[in-house]
């Protein structure tokens, strides 16, 4: 039985511009462990989609743990942005924090 990581890769190989594919691939990435390989594939979805709020969080997490801050800080921005214009508090909270962080 293939993995989560392989399942997602067979079916973004298969359609790779189906942003809900990539989206699960790159979470399936980093739960291995392989957070910069998942980069790719959240600028895939931040890129799909002016207004997806979640990749851009996740994106902006990963660039920060792989310590690119400075990559890291305006896709943290572009998502406390839209947090705040679609009403998610906890997320908006969140993201506050981690920007107060940056500095």
């Amino acid at each position: 039985m293939p993995s989560r990581r392989e399942h997602f890769e067979a079916l973004a190989a298969a359609q790779p511009e189906n942003q809900l594919f990539r989206f699960s691939l790159a979470q399936a990435l980093e739960a291995e462990g392989r957070s910069g390989d998942a980069v790719e594939h959240y600028r895939f979805c931040v890129a799909a989609k002016i207004d997806w709020m979640m990749p851009r969080i996740l994106l902006g997490k990963v660039l920060l743990r792989l310590g690119r801050r400075d990559e890291a800080g305006p896709v943290l921005r572009e998502a406390l942005a839209l947090a705040a214009e679609q009403h998610h508090e906890d997320p908006e909270r969140e993201l506050r924090a981690l920007l107060a962080e940056l500095g």
